[in-house]
């Protein structure tokens, strides 16, 4: 991930998730300003659509427990469950 399109966030997937298939197309689906593909089986963060994060949390909720967090880069603090 370039550091241009992280301005204000990160996004970090486990490894567990990221070869993941049905994972991958679930977070397509909730996120709404498109920071996730389905990319033949395997999560793929958009770079350059990180900038369009709206925080909602949806991929958050949408994951595992501990598998998948946004990293808020301007203050240090996460999205995580």
């Amino acid at each position: 991930m370039s550091a241009e399109a992280a301005v204000f966030i990160n996004v970090e997937v486990s490894d567990e998730i990221a070869g993941d298939a049905e994972m991958a197309q679930t977070l397509e689906d909730a996120c709404p300003v498109d920071i996730y593909a389905n990319r033949d089986g395997k999560v793929e963060v958009v770079d350059e659509n990180l900038d369009e994060c709206i925080l909602c949390g949806l991929c958050v909720e949408a994951a595992p427990p501990g598998k998948l967090r946004v990293l808020k880069l301007y203050d240090g603090t996460a999205l995580e469950r």
